[in-house]
């Protein structure tokens, strides 16, 4: 019989479900899942908004595509970014910032962000050509988002403070993120072909600037970094996709 402890795991972690578990989970079980549970995510944000594509204009097909995904995580990630555009935006040193980051309410910086991530991935799924590469780039945005944290979590040591970012980031070792990025360009590939390329540069350039910047303000990642990190490799990766779908047909549509 088959574990499910680690992908439902993943999935009470990641998502508003109602998921409950027996037991603890591993944590490290549930990081290897979080990939797919990012596929699942992007089917259903994908599946809404090809369907709304037939009954309305596509700029706002890809807006309900969107908000069916804050739906669905509770804006988990989105949070992140916003309280890290706070304390790196408006902190003057390191203890101040994580000051910020552990306050529940967002600044003018946090505001901002997160209004800039909701726009850019409207924009960019209304305007794709139609809605299988609507669908298409739901799954792989946020399969992809899911693994350039996964791999952030690995690549780079924990800021030294307290959180679900810290407890999941020491049981992710360089063996479980490397199968979970391998699941995750593995279900990308299978979405969008060889559009999967370029993502995975725009997912590198992503964790490698969000890294450096936590690596300088805080000495290192957590929890907010992570959800920061995933904000914006799924926005690089919906941009990346419209520009492409322009001149090149999605291989299985």
């Amino acid at each position: 019989m088959v574990r499910l402890t680690g992908p439902l795991a993943a999935l009470q972690f990641l998502t508003r479900i109602p998921v409950r578990l027996r037991s603890a989970p591993s944590l490290a079980a549930a990081v290897v899942w979080f990939p797919t549970v990012g596929a699942l995510i992007g089917a259903a944000v994908g599946g809404v908004g090809a369907g709304a594509w037939h009954l309305v204009p596509a700029p706002v097909a890809g807006a309900l595509a969107v908000v069916v995904g804050l739906l669905i995580t509770g804006a988990f990630h989105e949070d992140g970014l916003g309280d890290i555009a706070d304390a790196f935006g408006g902190g003057t040193t390191v203890e101040r910032r994580l000051e910020i980051m552990k306050d529940p309410r967002h600044g003018t910086y946090g505001v901002a962000a997160m209004s800039a991530s909701i726009v850019v991935r409207m924009i960019a799924l209304g305007s794709l050509p139609g809605p299988a590469s609507l669908f298409a780039a739901s799954v792989a945005a946020h399969t992809m988002g899911r693994a350039t944290a996964v791999g952030l979590m690995a690549a780079l040591p924990l800021a030294g403070h307290p959180g679900l970012g810290s407890d999941y980031g020491r049981s992710t070792t360089r063996g479980t993120a490397t199968v979970a990025v391998a699941s995750a360009v593995a279900f990308t590939a299978l979405a969008v072909g060889w559009w999967v390329g370029p993502l995975l540069v725009g997912c590198l350039a992503s964790a490698a600037a969000v890294g450096l910047l936590a690596h300088r303000k805080i000495g290192g990642i957590s929890g907010d970094v992570l959800g920061a990190c995933e904000q914006i490799a799924e926005c690089a990766c919906v941009v990346v996709l419209s520009g492409l779908a322009v001149d090149h047909p999605l291989w299985w549509a």
